[in-house]
């Protein structure tokens, strides 16, 4: 007698299980460090099960990735509502952005952190990847074009993700240790960056150059 088929519900129950204890390993052991022996073992199935659900390793790491990616522009549409101003919405956005790196630190260090191969080749990724990035550019566009932030809004919002980005990975890695510590440093960080912002880059930098050579 042939097996019975799963339905639609079993199957992505699997998936989303799957996926969970997939994201552990490979925030642990590194996308090269993890097989699928290894993902069956942990779940406490046949080495042959995930075959079932997913092609191989690296199909299994891009639908881990989109669902990393999934759950923080969830996180981010979430923060923001159409009564914000636009400055509001950038600080709701950087305290989510923190809020979620705290509460899944594997889902965010698996995007952000993690040395991982191109996604190219697996377009839910790339979707995930457009997803997240979104409510930030939205909120500085609206932002330059209310007039409270000046420059490019590609380059501000590259800006401020790197800085809290930069920020987060310190508190994760245990590194803020000098004196004050995140939820203290957050609040100065948004502000210094929004009235960095409020004056063109390109000003700023030609005064220092011109201040250096003379």
């Amino acid at each position: 007698m042939g097996r019975a088929a799963l339905s639609e519900q079993e199957i992505q129950s699997f998936r989303d299980r799957l996926v969970e204890v997939a994201t552990r390993l490979f925030v642990r052991d590194g996308h090269s460090g993890v097989t699928l022996r290894a993902i069956a073992r942990e779940m406490g199935c046949s080495p042959m099960t995930p075959y079932r659900y997913f092609r191989d390793r690296d199909e299994i790491f891009a639908a881990v990735r989109a669902s990393a990616y999934q759950a923080f522009a969830d996180a981010q549409e979430a923060a923001i509502t159409p009564d914000q101003s636009p400055l509001e919405r950038l600080a709701a956005l950087g305290e989510a952005y923190v809020t979620f790196a705290i509460e899944s630190p594997d889902a965010y260090r698996l995007q952000f952190s993690l040395s991982q191969p191109s996604a190219d080749g697996y377009p839910e990724v790339r979707e995930g990847e457009l997803l997240a990035w979104m409510p930030l550019l939205g909120a500085v566009q609206a932002a330059v074009a209310s007039g409270d932030l000046e420059g490019d809004p590609q380059i501000l919002a590259h800006l401020m993700w790197s800085s809290v980005h930069g920020l987060v990975s310190l508190h994760l890695a245990g590194k803020l240790v000098m004196g004050p510590e995140l939820d203290e440093l957050l609040p100065h960080l948004l502000t210094t960056l929004m009235l960095g912002s409020q004056q063109r880059p390109a000003d700023l930098v030609g005064a220092t150059l011109q201040g250096i050579t003379t």
